[in-house]
C-alpha cells in the first residue's frame, strides 16, 4: 500500500452542503473506502486548504481514480500527494 495525502478545498456548493448536511463528509469517506482506498486520518483545518485527508492506496491508478470522481462532483477542489515513509527515503538517497 502506498499512503497519499489528499489537500481538498470546498467549493461554494461543497460548503453549502456540509453546512446543511454535515454528516456528508462522512458519506464522502465511506465512498472512498468503497473505492479501495483506506483513509487513516482526517482533519478539517484553517487556511488555504479545508480538509486534510491521510489515505492508504493499493497503486497510484485507484488513488487517481478516487481524486478523478471526488472532483468531478463539483464541490471540491483536490490536490494529491503522494506520501514517502521517511525510513524509505533515507534509504534511497544511500
Amino acid at each position: 500500500m502506498a499512503t497519499f495525502i489528499l489537500l481538498s478545498s470546498l467549493t461554494d456548493e461543497g460548503a453549502k452542503t456540509i453546512t446543511s448536511n454535515p454528516e456528508r463528509i462522512q458519506e464522502v469517506n465511506t465512498e472512498v473506502e468503497r473505492l479501495g482506498v483506506k483513509i487513516s486520518a482526517q482533519y478539517a483545518v484553517l487556511g488555504p486548504y479545508d480538509f486534510i485527508t491521510i489515505v492508504d492506496a493499493p497503486d497510484i491508478q485507484t488513488i487517481a481514480k478516487v481524486s478523478a470522481s471526488l472532483s468531478s462532483r463539483g464541490s471540491i477542489k483536490i490536490q494529491t500527494l503522494a506520501a514517502i515513509p521517511i525510513d524509505q527515503f533515507i534509504s534511497g538517497l544511500k
